[in-house]
């Protein structure tokens, strides 16, 4: 290990373990595939072209496209192999990290590979947003603030005027204020207009939910052409390969069937949490993403109960503040309705 860095040593994987199970409910994934129309016309595309070639030095044929679909100017997009590597490129560019506690834990991994120092605040009670603790903690020497929203893994979603309020401490202190806009399209929320307005303010979007893409493994950022220079920087060239290209500009001309897959997902949710309102044991948490956060007594023997049942959800327990806590994701109306029989039979 003397070839590596000092503070690599002991430097924890991804917390993910594969198991198999019949029905998947375990990484928030959209419960249906892109529509088979879609695909054959991506395969179409994908075979005119040229193989042998190099793709896009910024992938700038889908940058043009996404920044047409955001309305975003086109300087200020950075696309990767997925929200993880711009999260990454940010961790590493960073002064300093901040994030809040429990959250999506590729923050702090991004931030303890890089060296870059890393701070945490809790969660409030009710997993509200700890508004006055962030806004101390930025009085420090700058750096960059993530911020889930919708928040992950808890679904909580933060008042907007709280999270202008971190931007403006953002533009005051010189910090970056990353709203990790993943699961936006499940609440409604859009923190566009705080960005255009805020060069201290970037976002982070992924077509992995919503878009039916997780496979594909895209993700991208909207910020001021300068905060996006910087981070395309980071990103490693030649890094969108052709065939994701090819699949992201044929779901960008054809994006209607999105709209009705979160319809369905936002009713079946509200199904979830409304009859879940009366398990015995369990407690079923508000969420504005596509995955619901529960509390049970034993989130060991209730992730095994579901699993021998062929039901596969996440485990959250281990993170501080949420002992005894699974994570489901929203599935189709036939997967919620067996997970349904299967909790109420659970402890």
């Amino acid at each position: 290990m003397n070839a590596f860095k000092p503070h690599l040593a002991g430097l924890a994987d991804y917390p993910y373990k594969k198991v198999d199970a019949r029905i998947k409910l375990d990484q928030n994934e959209s419960p249906e595939d892109l529509p088979q129309e879609l695909k054959a016309r991506a395969l179409q595309r994908l075979a005119e072209l040229h193989w042998n070639r190099y793709p896009e030095l910024h992938a700038d044929d889908v940058r043009a496209d996404l920044a047409r679909h955001e309305g975003w100017p086109e300087a200020g997009v950075v696309l990767a192999p997925g929200s993880n590597m711009l999260i990454t490129a940010l961790a590493l560019g960073a002064a300093n990290v901040l994030d809040t506690a429990p959250a999506f834990p590729h923050y702090k991994g991004a931030a303890l590979a890089a060296g870059t120092p890393y701070q945490a605040v809790a969660l409030a009670p009710g997993f509200a947003l700890p508004l006055v603790e962030l806004l101390s903690a930025m009085d420090g020497p700058p750096g960059v603030l993530f911020l889930p929203n919708p928040h992950a893994p808890t679904g909580a979603l933060f008042a907007s005027g709280d999270v202008a309020k971190l931007a403006e401490k953002a533009r005051a202190t010189g910090w970056l204020l990353v709203v990790d806009e993943a699961y936006q399209a499940f609440a409604g929320t859009d923190a566009r207009p705080l960005a255009r307005e805020n060069e201290q303010v970037a976002i982070l979007r992924t077509f992995s939910k919503s878009w039916c893409l997780g496979g594909i493994r895209t993700g991208y950022l909207l910020a001021s052409p300068g905060v996006a220079a910087v981070v395309r920087a980071l990103v490693p060239p030649f890094c969108i390969p052709a065939h994701t290209s090819a699949i992201i500009r044929t779901v960008l001309e054809a994006p209607g069937y999105v709209a009705p897959l979160l319809e369905r997902l936002r009713g079946e949710r509200a199904r979830l949490l409304a009859a879940l309102r009366d398990h015995p044991r369990w407690t079923a948490y508000p969420s504005a993403a596509n995955f619901i956060l529960i509390r049970t007594p034993d989130a060991k023997a209730a992730w095994e109960a579901l699993l021998a049942r062929g039901l596969l959800v996440r485990r959250q327990d281990h993170y501080p503040g949420l002992e005894g806590c699974l994570r489901v994701s929203v599935g189709t109306r036939e997967e919620n309705d067996l997970f349904l029989a299967a909790a109420a039979e659970a402890r």
